[in-house]
């Protein structure tokens, strides 16, 4: 059996992540970023789980949806990273050019390992330019977003 506080701590978490997520996006959006709920998700391909990330082929699929157990709603489109947010760049007659960002929010800032090759993936398939992770921090005792970009 699970104890109850394990329980308890668990679900102050994951609506602690949630109102921290919708920080993120009104913080973002507030930078005149365009943000939308990235649903999609970097999936390995079978053959290659025993290779070294850096030769691991991957390929971009919608992300599956989540059963969180009875009477809980389900968990829809859970990608990686969390947002997708795009801000105009530049704008003429001939074309228009937009720099696209993938957003992460971790409240302690740290990427699994997993969740680092995901980036990687990203970045060198050009699916996004930069992709930056969002971590809660303290200033005076107020709470500040802080975007690190990963590398």
């Amino acid at each position: 059996m699970k104890e109850k506080n394990k329980v308890k701590k668990g679900k102050l978490n994951r609506q602690n992540g949630a109102i921290f997520e919708s920080r993120v996006r009104k913080d973002l959006e507030a930078k005149d970023w365009i943000v939308s709920k990235w649903q999609n998700n970097v999936e390995w391909l079978e053959d290659n789980i025993n290779r070294p990330p850096e030769e691991r082929e991957g390929k971009l699929v919608p992300a599956k949806n989540k059963f969180r157990g009875k009477n809980i709603p389900m968990q829809l489109g859970s990608g990686f990273p969390d947002f997708i947010a795009y801000k105009l760049e530049y704008h003429c007659d001939d074309f228009t050019e937009y720099e696209v960002i993938g957003v992460e929010v971790k409240t302690n800032g740290k990427l699994s390992k997993i969740e680092k090759e995901k980036c990687k993936w990203l970045l060198e398939n050009n699916i996004f330019s930069n992709i930056l992770i969002a971590k809660k921090t303290k200033v005076k005792g107020r709470i500040v977003i802080e975007y690190k970009e990963f590398k």
